[in-house]
């Protein structure tokens, strides 16, 4: 004992004796807490993201792989994929009523949302891509129905459980895909992102069948020009069809593949922001609703994407007619087809340089806040942007290198060229509309008219509160009406914020301003308008079938028919799905300007 204290004595003496030493250790402790607190404060929330985004993409794997099966292995077949697909379709079912149903017991409690996620009018417009897809699934079963007798009941199940997905999905997207969820949050990122790389299974299954359908639809071209040793692959069933319309079926279903392809891809993208607000706190100075735009001094813009957009319909009409003619009328149908093209782009470049220029005049800092909707859609726009990119490319290396000279051939390495350049402006232009910050000016519309004010800029010359001023607030136009004489009532306005007469001495240096700052509104309106139309134009020729990449037999040349397809097989689905995005992006830049 006497020895413990005698050790305790010495170490008292020989480390104990600061007081600072140990205050300096109480707060390495303090600082090592807070610094494992900062580290595992997140720790559930990545570790949900990363676990859920690693599920999303296995599932999307393996759905590929069945799909990449179904074309190279004849013991896989296609109600197998079919079947997978509608288990994953019912499964995001039970998920989506689990949430409606949790989100209808709970409508007391308040559920913040994100403004910025999606709006009516992209609402809207999936709901009538859904209600397309819906006429596809009705095909589908009436396809069924006429070969019953001799195909799997996959065939026939698969476009009921789709049917139903789509219309929950819609209610979904048009009620909850705002929600910023807060509860459950483990449980919920699984559940959204399987219904994200649900939607994209689904969209990879529409774009394989499109592409065997025009692959098909190309061997026939060419073998009616005289090239045989082609395997143009039959999907009938083996047995007749009991009614008279399952031909109709089969070929209207093409037509409608290029709206269903859309729906999804843009389901899953709208479902992805969904999934990365799971657990965020919302900024609330930033998550404000835009007020409705209005369309005053909207001219050119309409007139010249209108007419675009005719022209386009005539280019196709012309081309599917013309292109499966003789060598000739074949070679004059891919000429017309790029020439329009070159026109097209080159006005779009003209469009977009111009938007970029006024925005260089008008110096304006970036807008900085957290968006997951804006980030996303500047990925989805650079990223979709490659396939054409990559196709354009190909198509220039072919036209240096070819041994032979079509008449189509300069014109197809100009068209190429204004792709390329076209997409870089149209990003650049896009991309810097969404994240340019506005003046305080401009974060209202200036079309809309402008409330009255509450307390003018003189508010502080006014005498202590006594009430006179919370009645002014109360009913500013009662309390104006209400004063004697005009003595007063020019005071009081100055007080109360009432609005003045008109002064007669004029502010000829705010209104150029101001007129200036209109004009740049209305040309920059008008160029998202006409921008929104020629995409929708370059969106239509190849969904419905103008395609002269498969049909000019460059490219074929330089690359072989194996590789050349393939790069088609992966660029032509991007190049859609940035058309469609880029409307969707330039109408989000219309409502800002």
């Amino acid at each position: 004992m006497v020895e413990h204290s005698g050790l305790d004595s010495q170490c008292l003496n020989k480390y104990c004796h600061s007081s600072s030493s140990s205050s300096s250790s109480e707060q390495d402790k303090k600082m090592f807490t807070k610094l494992k607190v900062s580290l595992s404060g997140n720790y559930p929330r990545k570790n949900g993201e990363i676990l859920s985004g690693q599920y999303g993409t296995n599932l999307l794997l393996l759905g590929l792989a069945m799909m990449l099966a179904v074309q190279g292995d004849p013991s896989v077949r296609e109600e197998h994929l079919l079947a997978l697909v509608t288990c994953l379709m019912i499964l995001q079912l039970i998920w989506m009523l689990w949430y409606i149903l949790l989100r209808d017991r709970q409508k007391n409690t308040r559920t913040e949302k994100d403004v910025h996620a999606t709006t009516c009018w992209i609402r809207g417009g999936l709901t009538l891509l859904a209600v397309l897809s819906l006429i596809m699934d009705a095909f589908r079963i009436g396809y069924y129905v006429g070969f019953q007798s001799c195909v799997s009941a996959v065939l026939g199940v698969y476009p009921v459980i789709h049917a139903t997905h789509t219309i929950t999905q819609v209610h979904f997207l048009w009620f909850h895909i705002k929600d910023v969820i807060q509860s459950f949050e483990t449980f919920e990122r699984f559940g959204v992102i399987h219904a994200v790389f649900t939607n994209l299974l689904l969209w990879c299954n529409g774009v394989m069948s499109e592409a065997e359908h025009f692959l098909n639809n190309h061997k026939r071209r060419l073998f009616a020009l005289g090239f045989e040793n082609l395997t143009i692959m039959h999907s009938e069933p083996d047995c007749n069809c009991t009614t008279s319309t399952c031909s109709l079926f089969s070929k209207s279903l093409f037509y409608l593949y290029p709206f269903n392809v859309e729906y999804h891809i843009f389901v899953s993208a709208m479902l992805f922001v969904m999934w990365k607000n799971i657990g965020r706190t919302i900024d609330l100075s930033s998550n404000k609703k835009r007020l409705a735009t209005k369309t005053q001094g909207l001219h050119i813009g309409p007139i010249l994407g209108l007419l675009a957009l005719a022209g386009t319909i005539g280019v196709m009409v012309v081309y599917i007619t013309n292109i499966e003619q003789s060598l000739q009328t074949h070679n004059s149908a891919i000429s017309m087809f790029y020439i329009y093209g070159i026109a097209m782009l080159a006005f779009m470049c003209s469009a977009g340089s111009l938007g970029l220029l006024i925005y260089r005049v008008d110096h304006m800092p970036p807008d900085t806040s957290k968006n997951p909707s804006r980030q996303l859609d500047t990925e989805l726009l650079c990223g979709s942007s490659v396939g054409s990119w990559l196709m354009s490319w190909c198509s220039i290396v072919a036209v240096i290198g070819a041994n032979t000279n079509p008449p189509f051939r300069w014109t197809n390495f100009v068209y190429s060229l204004l792709v390329v350049l076209e997409k870089y402006i149209q990003n650049l232009f896009i991309v810097e509309s969404l994240y340019r910050q506005q003046k305080d000016g401009e974060r209202e519309d200036p079309e809309l008219p402008a409330a009255p004010e509450i307390f003018s800029v003189t508010c502080s010359l006014a005498p202590p509160y006594n009430g006179i001023i919370n009645k002014a607030y109360e009913t500013p136009d009662r309390t104006c009406v209400s004063l004697e004489n005009e003595n007063e009532e020019e005071e009081s306005r100055q007080v109360y914020g009432c609005p003045r007469k008109p002064s007669e001495v004029s502010l000829p240096v705010r209104n150029k301003v101001k007129q200036t700052l209109n004009i740049k509104r209305k040309v920059l309106k008008n160029i998202a308008v006409f921008l929104i139309m020629s995409n929708i134009s370059l969106w239509i020729l190849p969904a419905f079938g103008c395609r002269p990449q498969y049909d000019n037999g460059l490219e074929q040349e330089t690359f072989g028919y194996s590789t050349w397809t393939t790069v088609l097989n992966f660029a032509i689905p991007l190049n859609l799905f940035y058309r469609i995005h880029s409307v969707a992006s330039l109408f989000e830049v219309f409502r800002r300007v």
